[in-house]
């Protein structure tokens, strides 16, 4: 398929922008490149849209991780186990994709949702700074790796918030701070795109001139939003999660009950 005309060109390279943004600074891009390829696209299925999108959020999320990683100080044992963890459990998602109904995931992540939502409203402290300057055990790495490979499977098998349940489970197990959980995240998710491409290029869902030019302004949007991260900190991880947490649900719900 082709590259569409020149103004609805221009509204998916914005889109691809946008969501570079959303992307590096919390995670969600997809909600708006996504339903944007589909308005543009009416008659393509729906896993090319996927595929496409994974394709231009590889390059924004790793230009992300890149960007973190040279400004904040992370434990470097985990961000090296996590790529193959959840870029493989990613594969495996995404490969029983098919078999995973949409209808039966979504209550439950919009509940998921809803209580991380309200665990981070009520806690102001949590994510502000490192909880505990006492080493992680090794329980709570091995849990934490776990729940990457978990985590690294949804995206897989369905995706939205992952960006966001990544910064959570590592603030909680690895006593650190949002911002520090957001480099992480960021290396985690670049490992779960890849590994979800490799399977939608392998069943031909990909449009990949599309996606390389989309791959450019993800890249640009990505660069502005991770130097706002890194020039504001903690708190304006902490306010877009809390506003992703809501326009994710009201969207989630209205695709489930519409």
């Amino acid at each position: 398929m082709g590259l569409p005309d020149g103004g609805l060109l221009a509204l998916l390279i914005g889109g691809s922008l946008v969501a570079g943004w959303i992307d590096a600074v919390v995670g969600g891009g997809g909600l708006v490149l996504i339903p944007l390829m589909l308005i543009v696209f009416p008659t393509i299925p729906p896993a090319t849209a996927f595929g496409t999108n994974k394709l231009a959020a590889i390059w924004g999320t790793a230009t992300a991780a890149f960007m973190y990683l040279r400004k904040v100080d992370v434990d470097r044992r985990m961000v090296a186990v996590s790529v193959p963890i959840a870029g493989g459990c990613a594969v495996i998602g995404a490969l029983a994709a098919s078999a995973v109904s949409s209808d039966v995931m979504r209550p439950f992540v919009i509940v998921l949702m809803v209580t991380v939502g309200a665990f981070v409203a009520f806690r102001p402290q949590f994510g502000a700074t490192h909880e505990s300057s006492e080493p992680v055990s090794r329980t709570r790495f091995a849990i934490a790796l776990g729940m990457l490979g978990v985590i690294g499977f949804y995206d897989g098998v369905f995706g939205p918030g992952t960006g966001m349940f990544l910064i959570i489970t590592l603030t909680a197990l690895l006593h650190q701070s949002f911002l520090q959980s957001a480099a992480m995240a960021k290396v985690a998710n670049t490992a779960t795109n890849v590994g979800a491409l490799i399977v939608f290029a392998s069943q031909g869902h990909v449009m990949w001139l599309l996606g390389a030019i989309l791959a450019l302004a993800n890249v640009a949007g990505s660069v502005l939003g991770s130097r706002l991260v890194l020039g504001r900190g903690t708190a304006i991880v902490r306010y877009a999660l809390l506003a992703v947490v809501v326009v994710m649900a009201v969207k989630l719900s209205i695709d489930q009950f519409a």
